[in-house]
C-alpha cells in the first residue's frame, strides 16, 4: 500500500528509504545520458559508424526524454507521481536489457529511444515526491541530495564507463542498470508516498502532448541535424514547420486551465530566470562532458580507464559541494549562489580549454575540481527555487520543467560538441570547451538578476 504522507513530510525511517528509491532511480536514469560518452569511440568503431553519427547514442535517449518529460509529468499531478516513477523503473529495466543486445547502431539507437521513455517517467516526477517526502524546512536538503544525484551521475559518466569497460565490453555499461532498478522498484513499492492533492479537475490533453513532442523534437532535430551538416533544404522544413507548431501549441496551452506546457509558471520571474540559468549551465556541462572524452584519447594518447580517473575530480568535487549549498539556500540568496558557483564553473572551463600542449595529469585535475565544485554549488540552489516557487499542486508541472530544462541543455550541448568536431575538426574540443566557458559565464550573469526578486 502506497504511503499517505503527513501534512509535512514523511517520518525519518520512510523518509530514508524512499529518498533512496529516488536516488536508485534517477542514478541510473542520469547516468545513461552520460555514461556512453567514454565508450563512444569503442562503440562507434565495434558498430562501424563515425564520431559525429556515434552522437545519436546519446542524443537518442535525450531526445526521448525531452518529447515526453511534460506530458507525464502532467500525469503525475492527474495519476500520482508514485504510479508513473514505478512504471518507469519497469520500463527502463526492459529496455536497458534491449540497449545491450543491440547489434548495429540504428537498433541501439531505437532501444535508447525507448529506455529515453523510461528515464522521463523517473526525471518527471522526482523533484515534486521530494516536495512531499521531506518537510518544508529541510526541502532544501532534500534538493542538495537530489541535485548531488544529478550532477554526480551526469559527471561520473565517463568514470562508471572506465571502470566497466575495464573488465567488461560496452554492453554492460546498460545490463548493469537491471540489478539497480529491481532494488530501487522493491523500495518505491515499499516506501513512496501518495500525493494527496492530485488534480482533480485536470484532463489529459492528447493534442498536447502530440505537440509538445514536435515542438521539442523538430527543435533538437534541427540543432543535430545543422550541427551535422545535414542538407540545408531539411533543416529549413524543420525549423518552418517547429515555428508553425510551435506557435498553435502555445496558442494552446495559452487557452487551457490546465496548460501541459505550465506557461503560467513562466510568468513568475524567479522561476523563468531559474529555468534559463540551468538550460545555459546543463549545456555548458555537456559541451565539456562530450568533448574531454574525444581530447583525452586521441589527442593526450590516454587510455580509457586513464580518462575515467582524470574526469573523477569532477564529480569528486560535486559531491562535496552540493550537500553544502542545499544548507547555504536557507541563509543566502538562490541568485547569489548561482552567480557564484558558475563563475568558478566558468573559470574552470576556460582553464581546460588553456591547457599546454603536453599537459600533466595535475594540469588536468585541478581544473577538474574547479568545474565540479562550481557546479556543486550552483545546482541545488537554482533546484529548490525552481520547485518551491510553484504552487505545491503544481510540482508536477514545476519538476518537469526543471528536467526538461536540464535535458534541454544537455541535448544541446551535445548536439554542439558535433558542430564543433565538424567545424573545427581536431581543434573541437578545444572550442567546445571555449563555448562552454562562455555559456557558463551567460548562466552566472542570469543568475545573479535573480537577486533582485524576492526568495522563493
Amino acid at each position: 500500500m502506497p504511503i499517505t504522507p503527513p501534512q509535512d513530510g514523511l517520518p525519518i525511517p520512510q523518509r530514508y528509504g524512499a529518498i533512496l528509491a529516488i536516488a536508485l532511480g534517477i542514478t541510473v536514469a542520469v547516468l545513461d545520458g552520460a555514461i556512453a560518452n567514454v565508450a563512444l569511440p569503442t562503440i562507434a568503431r565495434e558498430l562501424h559508424a563515425s564520431p559525429a553519427e556515434s552522437i545519436w547514442i546519446v542524443n537518442a535517449y535525450q531526445l526521448a526524454i525531452i518529447v515526453s518529460l511534460l506530458s507525464l509529468s502532467f500525469l503525475g499531478d492527474i495519476l500520482g507521481y508514485r504510479r508513473i516513477y514505478q512504471a518507469g523503473l519497469v520500463l527502463f529495466t526492459c529496455t536497458s536489457l534491449f540497449c545491450a543486445l543491440s547489434g548495429s547502431l540504428e537498433i541501439l539507437t531505437f532501444a535508447r529511444v525507448l529506455q529515453g521513455f523510461g528515464g522521463a517517467a523517473l526525471m518527471s516526477v522526482n523533484t515534486a515526491l521530494i516536495r512531499i517526502i521531506y518537510p518544508q524546512r529541510y526541502l532544501g536538503r532534500g534538493m542538495g541530495i537530489n541535485s548531488l544525484i544529478v550532477a554526480v551521475s551526469t559527471a561520473a559518466g565517463p568514470t562508471v564507463a572506465a571502470a566497466i569497460l575495464s573488465v567488461a565490453s560496452w554492453k554492460w555499461l546498460f545490463l548493469i542498470n537491471v540489478p539497480v532498478c529491481l532494488a530501487a522498484l522493491y523500495l518505491a513499492l515499499r516506501f513512496l508516498p501518495d500525493n494527496q492533492q492530485k488534480a482533480q479537475e485536470q484532463r489529459f490533453d492528447v493534442p498536447s502532448a502530440i505537440m509538445n513532442a514536435l515542438t521539442f523534437g523538430l527543435m533538437i532535430s534541427a540543432l543535430s541535424g545543422f550541427a551535422q551538416g545535414q542538407s540545408g533544404k531539411l533543416i529549413l522544413a524543420e525549423v518552418v514547420a517547429l515555428v508553425i507548431v510551435g506557435v498553435v501549441f502555445i496558442r494552446r496551452q495559452l487557452r487551457l486551465p490546465f496548460p501541459l506546457f505550465p506557461v503560467d509558471l513562466l510568468r513568475i520571474p524567479v522561476f523563468s530566470l531559474s529555468l534559463g540559468t540551468s538550460v545555459c549551465s546543463f549545456c555548458a556541462q555537456m559541451l565539456a562532458m562530450v568533448s574531454l572524452p574525444f581530447f583525452l584519447q586521441t589527442v593526450l594518447h590516454r587510455s580509457e580507464v586513464a580518462t575515467g580517473l582524470l574526469l573523477t575530480p569532477w564529480p569528486l568535487a560535486t559531491m562535496v559541494m552540493a550537500p553544502i549549498a542545499g544548507r547555504l539556500i536557507e541563509r543566502f540568496h538562490a541568485g547569489l549562489l548561482g552567480a557564484v558557483g558558475l563563475t568558478v564553473f566558468a573559470l574552470g572551463l576556460f582553464a581546460l580549454a588553456l591547457l599546454p600542449a603536453t599537459p600533466g595529469d595535475g594540469d588536468i585535475i585541478w581544473r577538474m575540481i574547479l568545474c565540479g565544485a562550481g557546479f556543486g554549488l550552483f545546482q541545488s540552489p537554482n533546484n529548490h527555487t525552481i520547485i518551491t516557487s510553484a504552487p505545491r499542486h503544481r510540482s508536477g508541472g514545476a519538476s518537469g520543467m526543471l528536467g526538461t530544462a536540464r535535458l534541454l541543455g544537455q541535448t544541446s550541448g551535445a548536439a554542439l560538441v558535433a558542430l564543433m568536431f565538424n567545424l573545427f575538426d581536431a581543434r573541437g574540443t578545444h572550442a567546445s570547451l571555449l563555448l562552454a566557458g562562455c555559456f557558463s559565464t551567460v548562466a552566472a550573469i542570469v543568475s545573479a538578476v535573480r537577486m533582485t526578486q524576492p526568495r522563493a
